[in-house]
């Protein structure tokens, strides 16, 4: 399967991709251009961002997805301007960074996602303990 460079997966060709492997995979260095303003350019290679997904076999997909956070703020502010956002909208992320940031990264783990894939379940609304449905909106 070919994927162009500078698109971003979709379930497709996560799918495609984990078909070769029966254990999870990280996936890193995604283009930059399709990933958020706050993921930095990797120094080694500027045309990536520092970031990965966590892809789960068996068709379960990404479960976790995180990145270093960029703390250099002419290059947040070239990356919003580049995404056509208001940097006014931003001055507060940006004081993050002006006022005592330290390198740092986060991620975020799908629990459902993880357990869903665990316990080899066909639907993940059975891993949310209080699921919403149609006819469920409310605990």
């Amino acid at each position: 399967m070919k994927v162009p460079w500078g698109k971003d997966l979709r379930t497709i060709e996560e799918d495609r991709l984990m078909e070769l492997f029966d254990t999870p995979v990280a996936v890193t260095n995604y283009p930059k251009e399709t990933m958020a303003f706050y993921k930095p350019k990797d120094t080694k290679d500027p045309k990536t961002a520092l970031c990965f997904d966590m892809l789960a076999p068996e068709g379960y997909e990404e479960i976790i997805g995180g990145s270093e956070r960029d703390t250099d703020i002419e290059e947040l502010r070239k990356a919003l301007e580049k995404e056509g956002e208001n940097i006014e909208n931003y001055e507060w992320y940006l004081d993050l960074r002006r006022y005592g940031s330290v390198p740092h990264s986060g991620y975020g783990m799908g629990i459902e996602r993880v357990v869903a894939w665990l316990c080899g379940l066909d639907v993940i609304r059975d891993a949310i303990a209080f699921p919403r449905t149609m006819i469920r909106f409310r605990p």
